[in-house]
């Protein structure tokens, strides 16, 4: 007996019945994260053969070559994993016509959903794929049939499902994802498989969601709403969703939010300074026709009049229906400002630079700064107290600094994040507070309520 027919005995019986290695008894190389150490050379593993995956399809048809359909064609053109999938391993081929140097294929490994793998066995049954032509079309190659991994990319999860799809690119992968070694693997057979997609980018995962910028707290403290960079608003607890910008093409990108004093409306700010109100916030002007020196990087509202400030990343303070108490716009900064409160009176705003510099105008009072002290992570934003006697800043990695009356609940200074903090907001009382990152993450403390995130 080869060692062909014995190794594909042994998948037989640890492989479901769909597996395309099983039933067509080829084998592959090592998974690194594997316990068989097999010794086939890949390109034997992938060798030609006629392994429909639809009754339909002729052996002359792409679907029955034996390979995997490219990521591109069944992704909308994204050049990526799929959602539900992930990097699991690569291989190479040398003189393809479509690189310069080496072209790299990367296997999209299907996740495994409430089972795990067993037996010493690396494939789980329980990956939610179905074995078929890409797109339902015999001129494209298979999905979800191939128990096989290589094994070089997140070693992590060594339970994985059947392969999904491939990418392929000109960079290295250990470029394109850190999890993934240098090891190679060779199948020259495939240098010049091709889809017109492939001509796009290249990355491992899916396009990331768009970056949470703000979030706005309702009147009663039980609730607030996240604003991403395209005006897609989300809202919890008794927040309302009262419209948002989904869809919509804007000239720059929303940097920041603002809730109306009853909790009926908010507006949104682009870094042109345009407006865009909803609810029952009133529109009282912009600067989005107005060229300006920085872009603008937040606002407040002045519960006395209704109308809001617009601050630049120079200090620069745009007032509408609101009284002008002075700026930076004409001082030269440490770092630049990314963020103001206002007083709950109205009489007064202080500005906050990403070194922690504070800036106090009007009846603001100056309550302490970390404008003079070593920071792990820029300040990002801050928030005051209902008195008006305290302010707290928040640094890029959740870093908590509490000035005047304002009391420390918690932080994440300690805490490893999945991406950066970028806001602030404070319950009505000044008892807690919430943090939320760019991935829409939030992080509540005190008498602050988590009531969900994007994160």
């Amino acid at each position: 007996m080869t060692v062909v027919e014995r190794m594909g005995g042994w998948l037989v019986g640890r492989t479901s019945r769909r597996s395309f290695l099983a039933r067509s008894t080829m084998v592959a190389t090592a998974a690194s994260i594997g316990p068989v150490d097999f010794l086939l050379r890949p390109a034997t593993a992938y060798a030609f053969v006629c392994e429909c995956a639809s009754s339909n399809c002729s052996c002359s048809q792409a679907c029955c070559d034996g390979y995997t359909q490219f990521c591109c064609t069944i992704d909308g053109g994204v050049n990526a994993c799929p959602p539900g999938s992930f990097a699991g391993g690569w291989w190479k081929a040398d003189g393809s016509a479509y690189c310069a140097g080496a072209r790299y294929y990367i296997d999209c490994m299907g996740e495994c959903h409430g089972c795990s793998c067993s037996g010493g066995f690396q494939f789980c049954g329980c990956d939610g794929l179905t074995c078929e032509c890409a797109l339902g079309d015999c001129n494209n190659r298979h999905v979800g049939c191939t128990e096989f991994r290589y094994g070089q990319c997140h070693t992590e999860i060594a339970c994985s499902g059947r392969i999904l799809c491939r990418v392929v690119s000109c960079t290295p992968p250990w470029e394109l994802d850190p999890t993934c070694s240098t090891v190679s693997q060779v199948d020259e057979s495939t240098a010049n498989h091709y889809a017109p997609c492939q001509d796009g980018p290249t990355s491992f995962a899916p396009p990331a969601p768009p970056a949470v910028v703000a979030m706005a707290s309702t009147s009663t403290g039980n609730g607030y709403w996240l604003v991403d960079v395209t005006g897609v608003v989300t809202a919890y607890g008794d927040a309302a969703t009262y419209g948002d910008l989904a869809g919509k093409t804007l000239n720059k990108p929303i940097v920041g939010m603002a809730a109306t004093p009853d909790g009926k409306g908010y507006w949104l700010v682009a870094s042109d300074g345009g407006i865009f109100e909803f609810g029952d916030a009133a529109f009282h002007g912009s600067t989005g026709n107005v060229h300006l020196n920085q872009p603008i990087v937040g606002m407040s509202t002045d519960p006395a009049t209704g109308g809001y400030w617009l601050v630049a990343s120079d200090g620069g303070i745009f007032d509408f229906d609101t009284p002008f108490d002075g700026s930076t716009g004409n001082v030269t900064l440490n770092k630049p400002v990314v963020g103001m409160a206002a007083m709950h009176s109205g009489a007064g705003y202080w500005l906050v630079a990403s070194d922690g510099g504070i800036f106090e105008f009007g009846d603001a009072p100056f309550l302490g700064s970390t404008g003079n002290v070593t920071l792990n992570q820029p300040v990002v934003g801050m928030a005051a107290t209902p008195t008006d006697k305290g302010y707290w800043l928040v640094a890029a990695d959740g870093g908590i600094f509490e000035f005047g009356d304002a009391g420390f609940f918690g932080s994440t200074g300690n805490v490893k994040l999945n991406k950066p903090i970028v806001g602030m907001a404070a319950t009505p009382g000044g008892q807690g507070y919430w943090l939320v990152a760019s991935d829409g993450g939030v992080f509540n403390f005190g008498d602050a309520t988590f009531h969900g995130s994007r994160g």
